[in-house]
């Protein structure tokens, strides 16, 4: 028979591609950028002397539920992903995986998550998992259908895992917390408002209900960039405040600078509107958060 040989050499080929669609459906490059804010949070809030165990329990914890979100996301948005160009070619839309299986994946990642955090960090991180997931899953995906507002609860969603890192290692909310909660939530308006823009077709396909959608005009889209930088401008030196004897001088004046370009970044894209600056702002927002987040590693004030 000649089938076998073809058969053997078609089985690890297909489960190959399954791995990797399992893999996708986790959205990776996402949670590589949260697992480094949730790394720089715990290592900030401990003074930069964080248990590493610690640390390292609660990334793994942050990704298994950021993981099962990012799977629940597209379990409940497969139809509008189908319309979508950008999309279309997701496991699930395409038809390599079911919507069931993963569900069921989706599932076992974040149940197992949750325990995680719960055994090795404690029940404050493991509770905002919890509410990280539901927010994202059960408010902030639905709301695309319905409403522009969905950014500002995606937002929150986005910036909770701040809070998850901090706790683990400091059972102590302080300002310095709520600053670096406040950084990740005002950065993601200027550089979502981007990407609405620059991928607003295909929102409307999709039926996503997104500020560059329901107001083609931009201005909108543009005010929200232009909103969220000038806060952002002004919590970034939060951080530098330090005793109040001493503060940080060095990073309060970088975080200024950073801020600054991003606000005039926001203002390029609220005057033109265009896709030169929509792509400019993006790119922006791409540099400034890892740089912001590095000065709070490099140049620590007292916590």
């Amino acid at each position: 028979m000649s089938t076998g040989p073809a058969t053997l050499t078609e089985r690890p080929s297909g489960m190959k591609q399954q791995l990797s669609d399992y893999l996708e459906l986790t959205k990776p490059k996402i949670a590589v950028l949260l697992l480094v804010c949730v790394a720089i949070a715990g290592f900030y809030a401990s003074g930069g002397q964080p248990d590493v165990v610690r640390l390292v329990n609660v990334i793994i914890g942050t990704a298994l539920v950021a993981a099962s979100s990012c799977v629940w996301n597209q379990c409940l948005e497969v139809h509008a992903d189908r319309r979508m160009n950008r999309t279309s070619q997701r496991p699930i839309p395409s038809g390599r995986l079911s919507r069931y299986s993963s569900a069921m994946f989706g599932t076992l990642l974040g149940s197992i998550g949750v325990a995680y955090l719960l055994a090795t960090v404690g029940w404050m991180p493991a509770l905002i998992g919890v509410l990280t997931w539901v927010l994202y899953v059960c408010i902030y995906t639905p709301m695309k259908q319905w409403t522009p507002w969905n950014t500002t609860v995606g937002a929150i969603a986005g910036a909770l895992p701040m809070l998850m890192g901090w706790l683990a290692v400091n059972p102590t909310l302080d300002i310095k917390a709520i600053s670096l909660f406040a950084i990740l939530f005002f950065w993601q308006f200027p550089h979502f408002m981007a990407i609405a823009w620059l991928y607003r077709e295909d929102y409307e396909k999709g039926g996503m209900q997104m500020w560059s959608v329901v107001d083609r005009s931009g201005t909108k889209a543009g005010l929200q960039a232009v909103s969220g930088a000038m806060a952002l401008l002004l919590v970034s030196v939060v951080p530098g405040l330090g005793y109040i004897a001493m503060p940080n001088i060095t990073y309060m004046l970088l975080s200024l600078f950073g801020g600054t370009v991003m606000l005039i970044a926001s203002l390029r894209f609220f005057t033109s509107r265009d896709e030169k600056t929509a792509r400019q702002l993006l790119f922006a927002s791409l540099f400034y958060l890892p740089i912001q987040l590095g000065l709070l590693v490099i140049l620590p004030s007292g916590v």
